[in-house]
This record gives structure tokens, sequence and C-alpha cells, in this order.
């Protein structure tokens, strides 16, 4: 197997943000999306990123429990400044979409994008420790990148967008995995000692939104007991991936 290069990283970490955009095909199935599909599809996306920033905090504790925790306390703290600011500024436009629904996916594309980040200086910094180990860890997050281009999907097309649309916002989410992986495998040892503070960053910014957002709008159209079910049934499958690929 040959060494790892600067194209091969690259384009590992390419392969990974192209793999979020698939996420959003299961929806080209969903003509429409009543009241109560919303509500549905927000619980499952709470499931798929409740899952998805338990992984992430598994893995900053391996590489550094306290980094990870003060990540967790500064993602909670991002997100909920931007929050603020986005009420501030009054009716907010993205494309199409107007108001609490353009805020919404706004927020939950600053999430993912925070997300991928860290994913992105994983890949390098695997990559680091030779070939072997980060086409293991580019699988593995390729595969993990789907259902979380899935939970774009579920916010962005019940409110208006194209699943064409998503798609294309779910791989732009991740586009900062092919960006950071490659100085990541550069400057592995500087690398490295950041990634747990970026890995509980993403998985803080993520449960802000699951609790803060996701769930009480489910709950408007939906009764808790079915929102629990589909979460937990979700958040089961995600890290049943997750193990699988572990």
């Amino acid at each position: 197997m040959t060494e790892p290069t600067l194209l091969i990283v690259f384009i590992a970490a390419l392969v990974t943000a192209l793999a979020t955009g698939l996420g959003a095909l299961p929806l080209l199935a969903v003509k429409s999306m009543s009241a109560r599909s919303l509500a549905l599809g927000n619980a499952l996306a709470a499931g798929l990123m409740l899952a998805a920033s338990v992984t992430l905090v598994m893995e900053g504790f391996d590489l550094s429990a306290l980094r990870t925790v003060g990540g967790i306390v500064l993602g909670v703290v991002l997100i909920w400044l931007v929050k603020k600011l986005l009420d501030r500024q009054g009716e907010v436009s993205l494309g199409d979409l107007q108001g609490a629904d353009a805020a919404k996916i706004l927020m939950i594309m600053g999430v993912m994008t925070a997300h991928s980040a860290a994913e992105g200086i994983g890949v390098g910094v695997a990559f680091g420790g030779g070939r072997p180990l980060g086409d293991l860890i580019t699988l593995a997050i390729a595969l993990h990148n789907v259902p979380e281009g899935l939970a774009i999907a579920l916010i962005m097309v019940p409110r208006g967008a194209s699943v064409a649309k998503a798609g294309w916002w779910a791989i732009v989410s991740s586009l900062p995995q092919p960006l950071l992986a490659v100085p990541a495998f550069l400057f592995v040892l500087y690398f490295e000692p950041v990634l747990p503070v970026g890995l509980g960053l993403a998985a803080g910014a993520m449960l802000w939104m699951i609790f803060s957002e996701l769930l009480p709008e489910a709950q408007e159209q939906a009764d808790n007991s079915t929102i629990g079910v589909i979460v937990t049934l979700a958040f089961a499958a995600m890290m049943a991936v997750t193990l699988v690929m572990g």
C-alpha cells in the first residue's frame, strides 16, 4: 500500500463530504409533508444528531476528556450567541425561505459545518498515522455522513427547499473536511491537541439544537410518546452503524 500523499488525503476527505449529499436521496420519494410529518422528521433528525453527538464526545474523550468538555461548553455558548444574533436581525432570508424557517436552516448548517470541521481534522490526523488508519477512518466517516445528510435534508425539504438543494447544502456543510484534512495531515502535531475541542464543540452545538429547536417544534404537532419512539429508534440505528464501523 502506498504511503499517504496530499492528493490522497484531499480526495479521501472530499469523498466523505460528497457522501453527505447522499442522505437527501430518500426524500425524493416524499411528495409533500404535513405538519405532523414535519414533526416526525424533526424527531428523526434529532435522534440521528443525538447519536452523532454522543459519538463525537466518545471520540473526544479518548483524546482528552477535559478539552472535550471545554469544547462542549464552547459549542453551546457559540450556537446560543448565533441564535441571539439571528433574532436581532429580524427577518432572515435564505434563497426562497424567509423568517423562522430560514433561521433554523442557517443554524443547522452552522452546526453541521462545525461538525464537519472536526471530522476533517480527524481524517488528516488519521492519515498522519499511516495509510491503513486513514483509509479506515475515511470509510467510517463517509458512511456516517450519509444519515447526517439525511438529518440536514429533514430540516430543509419540509420547509420548502428542493431535494437537490438540500443535498447540495449538505455537501457544502461538509466542505471543511477536505479543506482541513490536508493541513491537519501536514501539521498533525499541531492539530491533534485541537481535535478534542472541535469534537466537543460540534457535539455541544448539536445538543443545543436538538433540545432547544427540533424537539420543542416536534412536540407541537405530535405526541411525546411517538416522538420518543422515533428519537430512540433513530438513535439506536445511528449507534449501530457507528458500532459496525468501529
